[in-house]
């Protein structure tokens, strides 16, 4: 009975050993399971990384080019505003040049009827009617006037 039990606490030694080996084994193969599914997983990581950092880059490009774009939209329109406010500021000034002159008009025809209505103006045929006098006074006639033109710039106003 001695060698029987000897024999299967030998076996029974033996299977713990090959049970040891196969636990060692199995282990190592989820150790390595898990070790290429960690690095997998990192690859894909990396890989999304780079999507996204590509992603990003395009964007940037977009964006870069979006906003040359509205610079040089921007700058055509200034351009256009300083073009209109010079030509503005030209408009401007032949109006009050016209203005004045109107103005002086006026008052050679009111001066001229107020003179009239004091009896300075006769009426006689040797004389100038008051139409021959406001008629040699037109000053678009004369070449007092025709001789001046308005003159405005736009460096006058800058």
């Amino acid at each position: 009975m001695a060698s029987s039990s000897g024999a299967s606490s030998g076996s029974g030694t033996l299977q713990n050993s090959v049970s040891e080996g196969d636990l060692q084994h199995v282990t190592d193969q989820r150790k390595r399971k898990r070790m290429l599914s960690n690095r997998e997983s990192a690859r894909r990581s990396r890989m999304r990384k780079q999507k996204h950092l590509d992603d990003l880059m395009a964007q940037v490009c977009q964006l870069t080019k979006e906003n040359n774009q509205i610079q040089t939209s921007m700058n055509i329109t200034m351009q256009h505003y300083v073009n209109i406010e010079a030509e503005n500021s030209i408009l401007r000034a032949q109006m009050a040049e016209l203005s004045h002159r109107l103005e002086s008009l006026n008052e050679m025809i009111n001066y001229i009827n107020s003179a009239n209505g004091n009896g300075l103006f006769e009426t006689d045929q040797d004389t100038q009617t008051h139409d021959d006098i406001v008629s040699s006074m037109n000053p678009w006639s004369t070449s007092l006037y025709v001789n001046h033109p308005i003159m405005a710039s736009a460096e006058m106003f800058m």
